[in-house]
């Protein structure tokens, strides 16, 4: 579904996310289009045809902050956001077997 809003065009999901082109992905994180493809090319991001889903967004702000932070490479900062969420739902799952 798309609407339109002033000069810029919202898309939504079939299950209800907002969609960012890669040009307002790149806006939004304050990175580049080129930067944005190589996350898709690297898959760090999955894209949803062409667009991005907020969650994207988030995760290219984080590896940004990983970069800059603690001078990750691109594919090393992915790999600590996955195994923090991995480790986080390990931990909800090991809360569940103790209640």
């Amino acid at each position: 579904m798309t609407t339109s809003v002033g000069l810029s065009r919202i898309v939504w999901s079939d299950a209800g996310d907002r969609l960012y082109s890669f040009e307002q992905a790149a806006y939004f994180t304050q990175t580049s289009v080129p930067l944005i493809e190589r996350f898709v090319t690297l898959g760090l991001v999955e894209p949803t045809g062409t667009m991005l889903r907020r969650q994207d967004l988030v995760r290219v702000v984080q590896i940004q902050r990983l970069r800059r932070d603690l001078g990750l490479n691109l594919i090393g900062a992915a790999m600590v956001l996955d195994m923090a969420a991995e480790i986080a739902q390990l931990k909800a799952q090991l809360r569940a077997y103790q209640a």
